[in-house]
């Protein structure tokens, strides 16, 4: 292993410090840029946040093609110390951010290939990467260069979510943010058994898309139950069907899961869910808890966002994710 090359250019770092609002550059949290995969592997960072600016596959508002731009710009700078983990996230934790994955207009296929292939040159140098969406149809060829990385049937997965995403199909549609689950079942990228949805409720899918899940053997913990025992008691149970037999975890979060109170910018808003103060440390407990191999944050449409409440939320969800691994790093030193 050499030593990593961390050099910027002159001037640089000082576009970075400017700041989301003043400066020249935006990065997630003014992160070093290291979009080329050559970068990547010289740099040697434990975490490559990337955005996938897709968002056709939605059913209802689009806009969250525009999340990963939201995230990195409209989220305001709230400091790099963990006040309840009591460390500097970035002087324990290595982090970029690798850009963006090429998502062209109109182009489903091209667009998905593109993610997993961005995906995969993070993954395949040991990197974590973390994913900004987009709908949550990117999570299929996310989570599938992940499972080929680590092997299929290796990863389990957490899935935050007021939807199950599970149908055969949308409108004919095999890659739909209503699908991107069933399609990694199907391929046995993640096995069914250690496939974990926490924060299901409203109305949708129907009895028979309920009736395949329960065929299959995914676990999930609905809303009511979250309310009635609590998120962090499900976590506790989440964790162990999750990590059953398998070596690495993926965790999902859609933006819905959370209560359209905490989180209003996104295309398919369904009211009772989860509180900002619930999922903010349920993430940080699965970082700190689990071999977290990747994360991502999807549904963010900024254009439906109040007081960037949405952006913020997202921004958090990463920062917690980030300070559970550097908490885990610095632990195993």
């Amino acid at each position: 292993m050499t030593d990593p090359q961390r050099d910027l250019p002159p001037g640089y770092q000082e576009q970075l410090d400017l700041g989301y609002v003043f400066g020249g550059l935006q990065t997630y949290a003014q992160r070093p840029f290291v979009p080329d995969a050559t970068q990547l592997a010289a740099w040697q960072p434990d975490v490559a946040i990337m955005g996938a600016p897709f968002d056709l596959g939605t059913t209802n508002r689009p806009g969250a093609r525009f999340g990963p731009r939201g995230v990195r710009s409209h989220a305001y700078e709230p400091g790099t110390y963990h006040l309840d983990l009591r460390l500097e996230i970035f002087e324990n934790l290595e982090v970029v951010d690798a850009g963006d994955a090429f998502c062209p207009h109109g182009r489903v296929e091209q667009s998905l290939r593109n993610v997993q292939d961005k995906v995969s040159e993070i993954v395949q140098l040991g990197i974590i990467p973390i994913v900004i969406g987009g709908d949550h149809t990117i999570t299929w060829p996310s989570a599938t260069a992940v499972a080929e990385k680590y092997g299929y049937g290796k990863v389990g997965m957490v899935h935050f979510d007021a939807h199950a995403d599970t149908a055969p199909d949308i409108d004919g549609n095999l890659a739909s943010h209503g699908t991107p689950m069933r399609r990694l079942i199907e391929s046995g990228a993640i096995p069914a058994t250690n496939f974990v949805q926490i924060g299901l409720r409203g109305y949708w899918p129907g009895e028979e898309v309920w009736n395949w899940m329960a065929d299959q053997g995914m676990k999930w913990h609905m809303m009511e139950e979250v309310h009635q025992r609590g998120l962090d008691a499900v976590i506790t149970d989440a964790i162990a069907e999750a990590m059953n037999g398998v070596d690495y975890l993926y965790v999902s979060v859609d933006i819905d899961s959370l209560d359209p109170a905490y989180a209003p910018g996104t295309g398919t808003p369904e009211p009772g869910g989860i509180s900002s103060v619930e999922m903010l440390r349920a993430i940080r407990r699965l970082a700190m808890e689990t071999p977290l191999v990747a994360f991502d944050v999807m549904e963010v449409a900024p254009v439906y966002d109040h007081a960037d409440a949405t952006v913020n939320m997202a921004h958090r969800l990463i920062f917690e994710t980030l300070a559970g691994l550097a908490w885990k790093k610095n632990l195993s030193r």
